[in-house]
């Protein structure tokens, strides 16, 4: 069972949203998930944030063998800048 982190889109069509998952990588993308580590909006408007992730959580999938995607990867690496700032 290979687990991957990635992004499962939801939302209305030209207007996307996303939930950072853990998912077998053999799962539709907008499947069956194992846990919600977050989500991210690509296009925030007004007051909306763009993304929130939980890193204690991301950290936990990572050390278990999850691979994240390039996606994913990026948001994390973000994350955990906002974080330190």
């Amino acid at each position: 069972m290979a687990l991957k982190i990635r992004l499962q889109r939801h939302g209305s069509t030209h207007d996307p949203k996303y939930r950072v998952v853990v998912a077998e990588s053999s799962a539709r993308r907008d499947g069956k998930f194992v846990e919600t580590l977050g989500m991210y909006n690509p296009s925030p408007k007004g007051k909306d944030i763009p993304f929130s992730i939980n890193l204690e959580r991301a950290d936990y999938w990572l050390s278990v063998g999850a691979q994240p995607t390039d996606t994913a990867k990026a948001l994390i690496k973000k994350a955990r800048a906002a974080v330190q700032a």
